[in-house]
Formats: structure tokens, sequence, C-alpha cells
């Protein structure tokens, strides 16, 4: 059995998946708000209930907002900031004692789409999660890829490139939350989404609203999805240019909005060198489950204990 743990701002989820990947228990509960040790109990209790219900152990796979350092070994980058500088791997290795592998919540994405999902078969796979804030993973031959410094897919926190006039104004106005201005993420964000169509008309909705109003016709909502859609595309043909995956898949609450997979891939000539791009773009198969079963997935066959 694989058990996988998502440790979210909001929620922790764990599953349980049989050897072929057959769901053996699910459960959801809130996180512990700013308390690590409480966070650290509510996982420890999910994993014993788990193993309770399904009376079988488990190896166990945790995907965070954030990554481990290879360095300092404390946990960085995590927008879930009561994480940054604990020795989280550590912490819960000792409280439930016995291995446990951590990867950054996209790269769980990553690894669930490559595994059994929509890059299913795919050497090279990209994931992205666009959702409240905006971020990315690698697998390659379904194995996450992190990097020596620990951030490889670390793509919102890149400049959005080709920037226009519009695009340049927006960043001046919409730091991001890391210190630096222009980051993919406040552009390609739910949060960065939103904040585009308030700055035009002046009025502040979700984004379903905003895309419900283009679908009915409303000329501000439908150019702030027209702006959307161009600003993905250039992010997305950057990585293209750089990495030039197999496939890419969309997860986060962005990724629903269906147009995307039909203008996204019409586009991606216009930005990717030479003018030529076939790179599929497909929704995440497992929707909001795949960054816990990417989790679950973190153990290959072999290396299980």
């Amino acid at each position: 059995m694989r058990i996988g743990i998502d440790l979210g701002g909001t929620k922790i989820e764990i599953i349980a998946l049989a050897e072929k990947g057959d769901e053996l228990y699910r459960k959801r509960v809130p996180t512990p708000k700013n308390n690590y040790a409480s966070t650290l109990q509510t996982i420890a209790d999910l994993v014993h209930e788990a193993e309770q219900t399904t009376g079988q152990t488990g190896s166990i796979g945790m995907g965070i907002p954030g990554t481990i350092s290879p360095y300092s070994g404390r946990v960085k980058n995590a927008n879930s900031t009561y994480l940054n500088g604990q020795t989280l791997d550590q912490d819960i290795i000792r409280i439930l004692g016995r291995p446990v592998r951590i990867a950054n919540d996209a790269n769980c994405l990553a690894v669930s789409e490559a595994t059994d999902g929509a890059g299913a078969g795919s050497n090279v796979v990209f994931a992205v999660i666009i959702g409240t804030g905006c971020g990315a993973g690698v697998a390659m031959g379904g194995q996450t890829l992190v990097g020596g410094n620990g951030i490889a897919g670390e793509w919102g926190h890149n400049p959005l490139p080709w920037q226009d006039a519009e695009e340049q104004r927006f960043q001046q106005d919409v730091p991001c939350y890391c210190g630096k201005a222009g980051c993919i993420e406040t552009f390609i964000s739910g949060t960065g989404f939103i904040t585009d169509y308030t700055r035009m008309s002046g009025e502040r909705l979700t984004g379903e609203e905003i895309v419900s109003r283009a679908a009915n016709g409303d000329a501000l909502a439908e150019k702030a999805l027209c702006h959307y859609e161009v600003r993905l595309t250039k992010s997305l043909a950057h990585v293209i240019n750089i990495l030039d995956p197999d496939v890419i898949v969309l997860g986060g609450g962005m990724s629903n909005i269906e147009r995307f997979y039909t203008t996204v891939p019409e586009t991606l000539n216009r930005w990717v060198l030479g003018g030529e791009c076939r790179t599929p773009v497909r929704k995440a198969l497992h929707g909001d489950s795949s960054g816990v079963r990417g989790a679950a997935w973190l153990w290959p066959n072999d290396k299980r204990c």
C-alpha cells in the first residue's frame, strides 16, 4: 500500500492506494492554522487512522507548498510561512518512526499525471498549478526532478517574458510576495486574473464570476480572459524553449477553463523558437486529487521500505 499526504494551507488530505493505484482510503481535515506542532500531530494521526482502517502498512510520501533545502535541511519557499525554517522531514520521520519522502506539491502533481494521468507514457512532463498562486513541477521518467538547489520547476517566480506596455505597468503596480516584480505568478495565478479584471473594471469579482460574464458576452471580462490566455501562452512557450517537455499538464482552479485547451496550443507557435510547436496542453486527469496521489507515488517500487 502507498500513502500520500497533501499538506496545504487550508486542508491536509491523505490517500491510501493499492499497488496498481486503486483508492483504498481518503480523508481531508482542516490544517491547524500557523501551528507547526499541531500540524505534525494531525499528519501522524491521519497516517495511523489510514493504516488502522485498511489493516495495512504503507510507504509514505508527502507534498508540501515549498521545498526542503538541500543545504540546511529546512523548509524554504513555502507560502504557508510557518513551515519555513522547520526541519519538517526529520520531524515527521521522528514521529512516525519510518522513512518519509517529501516533495513540492507541484512536483507531486507532475509525478501523479506522469504515472497514470494526462501525461502517462511521456518521458518529460511539465505540470502547472494555476490556482490562488502559481507553481510548476517536472517529472522525468515518472520521477520528480528536484534540482541541485531544490527548486527545479519554480516557474512562477521567473519574470513574465515578452512583456508589452500594459504588462510593464501591471508589474510596477502589483509586486510579488517574493519581493520581486514581474513574476509569472502575479499575472497568471487566479489572484492575478482577478487583479487584472479589477484594474480594468473597478469591480472585484471571483474568477468564476468573471468567466461567467465573459461567456455571456461581457467585453471587459472577455478582455481579461484574453489577457490571461496570452500571458499563459507566453509563459509556457518560455518553458518549451528551455525544457521542451513531451506534454504540459494544467492543474488548479484556472485549469478548469476549457477554452484554454484550444486557444493556448493554437497560439504557442507565435512564441516558441522556430515557429513550430505541437506540444500537447492537457487538463490534469485526477483534478484536485492529483497532488495527493503524486505524493503516494514518490516511492518507486524498487525503493520502498
